[in-house]
């Protein structure tokens, strides 16, 4: 098969890059860390890749708000580049601050192949401070996100400030008829959390975790898949393999929910 390249953005308070990096190889890309200055400046071009990630992090430190700076940075040097890109058939997946980029790009929700206009948010976390947990997921099985496709329930782990999703009844009503609200927070069992904290980590509307547009080809989570990248990682790991040791379960086998993610993204272009 051919590679399938990946481009790792990061720079300037982006802190995820190496993990992300390691979850794209780990689901068969073939991933590249490239500093932002590194596009505005041509030295790397965005022809050569076919996945694009928004890593995780506090781009310019959150100032003026989450993912803002990056997104005015990015709009005005480079906007042209990342429209042609999209437009090209390729996929991008924002995670936390990646995804709070996006959204400030305009580049979700994407309704009607419009990737310029903003029209939802991501603000303050209602209970008023960081959080650092692990939540339950639920995905849209109708939703044509192309990352979450195969998937129906996965835990991952959260940690932002400004993590609830906001937007208008009118955009909800369009998102919700569209299929384009991929992940929700649930319970362990996988019923909405309705908003009850912390299941509902930050008071999403409708306990939204993740959106995409309507290609299902760019797709924002809050959540990060990217530090699921082996099954030890779970918060419930020694309770699991004490179990395995006494017979009473099954030793997990082949990629994380996370790396399926990931691996959703690259089996897309062996197709």
């Amino acid at each position: 098969m051919t590679a399938i390249n990946a481009l790792v953005l990061t720079g300037y308070g982006l802190n995820c890059d190496h993990e992300t990096a390691y979850a794209l190889e780990l689901a068969g890309a073939k991933a590249q860390r490239v500093h932002i200055n590194a596009l505005i400046d041509g030295s790397v071009s965005l022809d050569n890749f076919q996945i694009m990630a928004f890593i995780g992090g506090f781009s310019w430190g959150d100032d003026h708000g989450a993912g803002v700076v990056q997104a005015v940075r990015m709009r005005t040097n480079i906007g042209d580049k990342l429209l042609a890109y999209i437009a090209r058939g390729n996929l991008v997946i924002g995670i936390c601050n990646g995804f709070q980029c996006l959204v400030n790009l305009g580049l979700l929700p994407g309704f009607d192949g419009d990737y310029t206009n903003r029209s939802v948010a991501l603000i303050n976390n209602d209970c008023g401070n960081f959080r650092d947990d692990w939540v339950h997921l639920t995905v849209n099985t109708a939703s044509p996100c192309i990352f979450t496709q195969g998937l129906s329930q996965l835990d991952l782990p959260v940690r932002h400030g400004e993590g609830k999703f906001f937007t208008t009844p009118e955009i909800y009503r369009r998102l919700s008829a569209n299929q384009q609200i991929a992940l929700r927070y649930a319970t362990a069992e996988g019923h909405p959390a309705k908003g009850a904290f912390p299941l509902n980590p930050n008071g999403s509307l409708d306990d939204i975790a993740g959106i995409c547009d309507q290609t299902g080809r760019v797709f924002g989570l809050m959540p990060h898949p990217e530090a699921y990248n082996h099954w030890t990682n779970h918060p419930q790991w020694p309770h699991l393999n004490e179990r395995i040791k006494r017979g009473l379960a099954q030793d997990p086998q082949g990629l994380t929910p996370g790396i399926q993610i990931f691996a959703n993204a690259v089996s897309h272009f062996a197709k």
